[in-house]
């Protein structure tokens, strides 16, 4: 994507913003305000693009993934999900260690990461877990476990009587190699209250990402975006995360996720536009200087729009996945899965290199 010329930048009052990205320096709180008021998107989608590039090239990061979600029986009720069930409830299910593993012996291809996510389950107790980690790593001594949100650590804390500290350093002993990003949905209480009043606060989460990250364990981090937030409150949790990673520089990669009204109980008046998605993308990208990657969740996104978003910042197309349930029963219409050629067509076919990475984002 092209560079608009100064005086372009001048007219919309953003030449100030375009010299700090010239320049390196670190955007602030105002500024990202002005990016998602900007009236030109592709503008500040050539800025993050620019960003993008001297970091990454035209290099296009994927994996060779695999997701299991444990469980759908979940304790939260959060009003904007449409994955919970109630234990007992018709559809629930919990899978056993060796469904875990026939799912994982299924995968069309050895995967290289495993992500292991599922709902906050009143009964399961965290020996189920570390039993989970340890077969898989038994099956796949290779593989990069990325499992268990910090809402689910919380979770398991509170039924074990145990510190979340304590949590994570058994399911790092057990083969936990990284913590995904979800569960921090909009950090700004006000909203929270509304879309999950029950699950962990915004410092919460924030405190067992820096303990994982003190561990040793590598994280990623997320922003459920286009429901009943202000574009303050996107800004503001950026601005968090930028300040988390100041304190501990374990994120590894930020997963900007649209919400998705289809099936959940939160109905919004503005459905978001591919141009906001692509935005928010972007904007993310030039907040999050310290942040390495940007992920393009072709699931949540579709396909064609996660192409689009390798020219608005991002430089992650995901991986293979195979099957994912939370963002399909939400409403997602992309594929279960995609094969390496299906990735890595997608990914010349908007002008970047695929390079294929394990989860820790090292080039294989």
């Amino acid at each position: 994507m092209k560079l608009f010329k100064n005086d372009y930048y001048a007219n919309m009052g953003l030449a100030d913003i375009r010299a700090k990205v010239a320049a390196g320096e670190r955007l602030s709180f105002e500024d990202g305000v002005r990016l998602f008021n900007c009236p030109e998107p592709l503008a500040v989608g050539a800025l993050a693009h620019q960003v993008r590039t001297r970091l990454h090239g035209d290099k296009a990061y994927y994996v060779l993934n695999r997701h299991v979600n444990y469980t759908n029986v979940c304790i939260n009720r959060c009003v904007f999900c449409a994955y919970q069930r109630e234990e007992g409830q018709q559809g629930g299910f919990v899978l056993t260690v060796d469904d875990v593993l026939s799912k994982i012996d299924a995968a069309p291809v050895t995967p290289r990461e495993v992500h292991i996510v599922g709902g906050c389950h009143p009964k399961l107790a965290l020996a189920y877990f570390e039993d989970v980690l340890n077969a898989v790593k038994t099956r796949l001594p290779g593989v990069v476990l990325k499992c268990f949100t910090a809402v689910e650590i919380a979770h398991f804390a509170r039924l074990e009587n145990l510190s979340t500290r304590e949590v994570l350093s058994r399911l790092q002993k057990a083969g936990l190699d990284m913590l995904p990003g979800g569960g921090a949905e909009i950090f700004a209480p006000k909203i929270r209250e509304q879309l999950c009043p029950r699950k962990s606060t915004a410092d919460e989460w924030l405190a067992i990402h820096e303990e994982a990250h003190e561990l040793g364990i590598k994280t990623n981090c997320t922003m459920l975006f286009g429901h009943i937030e202000a574009i303050e409150d996107r800004v503001d949790h950026l601005v968090r995360l930028r300040e988390s990673q100041d304190r501990g520089g374990g994120y590894t990669c930020f997963i900007p996720l649209p919400f998705l009204t289809e099936n959940s109980k939160l109905k919004i008046d503005r459905p978001l536009t591919g141009l906001e998605e692509l935005r928010t993308i972007a904007v993310s990208r030039l907040m999050l200087d310290n942040i390495p990657h940007i992920k393009a969740y072709w699931v949540m996104l579709g396909v064609k729009q996660a192409q689009a978003a390798l020219k608005f910042g991002a430089d992650d197309f995901d991986g293979t996945v195979i099957e994912e349930k939370i963002g399909h029963e939400a409403g997602a219409t992309s594929d279960q899965g995609l094969t390496r050629k299906e990735l890595t067509d997608m990914i010349r076919g908007c002008g970047c290199t695929p390079v294929e990475r394990d989860g820790f984002f090292n080039e294989v």
